[in-house]
């Protein structure tokens, strides 16, 4: 499997094929000869005695310095040393992966001046398995991701540390073992290689991708809270959507109709003449969850396909341009949304599962469980699922609206995009979790349905369930089924079958 990267046609599911699946990556010819010709832009430039931000000149506020031509391999060389000073733990390697893939594709635009061999290098690191050991904790996310992706120039420079075959070594060990040859930076290529935010670009992407299944994942849990509950599907009518076109709105109502197709639960009928909110605007609640995410991916898309560095090189015109392309305000901001569609997400989830174990709502057994009093059933299941949602609403306070004024104030507005990154991170795994108590309570809740079968989405999933998750006849611990389902969520084995049986669920109208 081969993804070719010419610096214009990434997509989410190409990031992920090369960061989880470990898909070759392959640069265009087009992408070669744009790389080469930029190149000799800058070495001319340089010749011509031209002042250049970060090639005949110092950074940031030592701009104003100009650099001898002579010495400009020792500039890139210690713009790497410098911006290395990431801490935390380590990323996880597809993450990595993705960061790297991504800058690729910017270098591979042919308007970042870095040698056709320095680009080859790193696409060699990304197809033979060098993964470059970079901490969490570090970039505010404009000039780009500094500190992270200068961990990967360490690397492509035979330093640092790396991991190959699951092994953390220095990196002039790596890159040994793996035949590569290191290279030594000249004229611009370490800013070319760290002068972007691709590195919580590339998380994003990843996270992106997981969010839109966790998303289809949610509709089928409120599917089958819908049957056991019994709730009027007449809220779900197409003729109601169709006055109100949103197309998150329409895409919900439509998913949940085919779900619950062919319930028995339903057939029977509600006494209720409409049901509350979280059930009756189910549609209304995750539609836009869906529309937030699919700007998500516009932005996201994007950003991956353009040139993020400073400066650009226009071969043609041949020209420099000092710019702030590498600002990660447009991801830093769709990622606080994408934080917020997910939270609202785990929010409605957990008013699912209260109306499940409430007799009152349910008029099912207290907590989903006979014999109450000796029996506790599921009850303190939902106090986990209202930490989680708690921890989220917290999580989703934007990032992006935070600033710290760096480098004597030149970079005197940052975007802290890596922070809107890693909680959105936190709040899809929080969020698997709430659904899955959802499923494990609405499974529950079809064995007191005498002998009913859900719709054709629950039923499937009511399947896969209990061949891991017995029926809960007398109190248990909870938390390996928790584990068993989420996993099963976190594996796509529930959303693939469910859509083999009832075909894709829509996203787009």
């Amino acid at each position: 499997m081969e993804i070719k990267i010419d610096g214009a046609n990434l997509t989410i599911e190409k990031v992920r094929k090369v960061a989880r699946d470990k898909a070759k990556v392959v640069l265009t010819p087009d992408a070669e000869k744009r790389v080469s010709e930029c190149r000799k832009t800058v070495e001319q430039l340089v010749e011509d005695g031209a002042m250049i931000y970060g090639v005949t000149t110092g950074i940031g506020e030592f701009a104003k310095i100009k650099v001898s031509p002579e010495f400009g391999a020792e500039l890139q060389k210690r713009i790497v040393y410098s911006h290395s000073a990431g801490v935390g733990d380590f990323f996880e390697e597809d993450e990595v992966r993705a960061a790297m893939l991504l800058r690729a594709n910017v270098l591979s635009k042919g308007y970042s001046a870095v040698r056709l061999s320095t680009l080859k290098t790193l696409i060699d690191m990304i197809n033979k398995g060098v993964i470059p050991a970079i901490n969490e904790k570090g970039s505010v996310g404009a000039s780009g991701d500094l500190s992270p992706l200068s961990q990967m120039a360490e690397v492509v420079m035979g330093e640092g540390r790396a991991f190959y075959k699951g092994r953390l070594m220095s990196g002039k060990e790596v890159m040994r073992k793996a035949g590569i040859k290191p290279v030594k930076l000249s004229f611009k290529e370490g800013l070319g290689l760290i002068n972007g935010s691709q590195m919580f670009t590339g998380c994003g992407a990843l996270y992106l991708y997981d969010a839109i299944r966790v998303a289809k994942t949610a509709q089928i849990s409120s599917a089958m809270t819908i049957d056991a509950l019994k709730s009027p599907v007449r809220a779900f009518d197409q003729r109601i959507h169709e006055l109100r076109p949103f197309n998150g709105q329409n895409v919900v109502a439509e998913n949940i109709r085919r779900l619950v197709e062919e319930s028995e639960i339903l057939a029977e009928g509600s006494p209720k003449v409409q049901d509350a909110y979280s059930l009756r605007c189910i549609p209304q609640v995750y539609g836009p969850s869906v529309d937030a995410l699919r700007y998500v991916r516009q932005q996201i898309e994007i950003e991956m396909n353009s040139a993020a560095d400073n400066p650009l090189f226009i071969a043609k015109d041949k020209a420099h341009l000092a710019c702030g392309n590498f600002h990660g305000q447009p991801v830093a901001m769709a990622l606080d949304f994408l934080a917020i569609a997910m939270s609202e997400i785990s929010s409605l989830s957990e008013r699912h599962i209260n109306r499940l174990l409430n007799p009152n709502l349910s008029k099912l057994p207290d907590f989903l469980v006979e014999g109450k009093g000796l029996n506790s059933g599921l009850m303190v299941a939902h106090y986990t699922a209202a930490s989680l949602v708690s921890e989220n609403r917290l999580f989703a306070h934007p990032a992006v609206v935070d600033n710290s004024s760096l480098a004597a104030d030149q970079e005197d507005h940052v975007s802290m995009g890596p922070i809107a990154a890693k909680k959105a991170k936190e709040i899809i795994k929080n969020t698997i979790n709430v659904l899955a108590i959802e499923i494990m309570c609405s499974c529950q809740a079809f064995d007191f349905r005498k002998g009913k079968r859900p719709g054709k989405g629950g039923r499937i999933v009511y399947e896969i369930v209990r061949k891991d998750v017995p029926r809960l006849v007398d109190d248990r611990v909870l938390y390996p089924d928790i584990q068993k389902i989420a996993e099963k969520i976190k594996n796509w084995e529930i959303l693939d079958a469910v859509e083999k049986e009832v075909g894709a669920l829509k996203w787009e109208m």
